[in-house]
């Protein structure tokens, strides 16, 4: 399963471990589904290690999983903060995942057993997510030119156009 973010940098296609993570991946698609996703901004940009998004107050503290609760973390060995593009859960700590995720920009070991990783971006890493990377940000690295996710569009098939 796939989906591609629609961003006012350019499009970012991810692919998403359904099988592998069927809580956050059932999550991560069902808002993407409903449109919770659209025009939420990216919150929080550190160069050299992850852009965050998936907060509809804009603020980086709030947003809701599909089930208005928190879930559980789903970590699987196998699947790590090993590379740029890696796509997780935002959380506050074990069990507190909701709607936020994060993209890696380089890997980021420190975060295994931590995060959920359910995903990688496929397409646009070169150009949107470099992009993304390059941006100035403030003290609390919110971006200083605001980048929102302006739809998401969802394939049944990775390589879909």
């Amino acid at each position: 399963m796939s989906i591609t973010l629609h961003t006012t940098l350019g499009d970012l296609k991810l692919e998403i471990f359904c099988e592998s993570v069927p809580k956050a991946a059932e999550n991560f698609l069902a808002l993407s589904a409903s449109a919770y996703y659209n025009n939420t901004p990216f919150h929080r940009n550190i160069a050299g290690f992850m852009v965050q998004g998936g907060d509809p107050t804009g603020r980086g503290k709030g947003g809701a999983s599909i089930w208005d609760a928190p879930f559980a973390d789903e970590i699987r060995p196998a699947l790590r903060h090993n590379a740029r593009g890696v796509v997780s859960t935002a959380n506050r700590g074990p069990g507190t995942n909701g709607s936020q995720f994060f993209i890696a920009y380089a890997a980021a070991p420190h975060l295994d057993g931590a995060n959920t990783v359910f995903g990688k971006v496929i397409e646009g890493a070169d150009t949107t997510l470099a992009a993304m990377e390059a941006l100035e940000v403030d003290k609390k690295y919110r971006p200083k030119e605001p980048v929102y996710i302006k739809s998401v569009t969802i394939h049944a098939n990775p390589l879909a156009d």
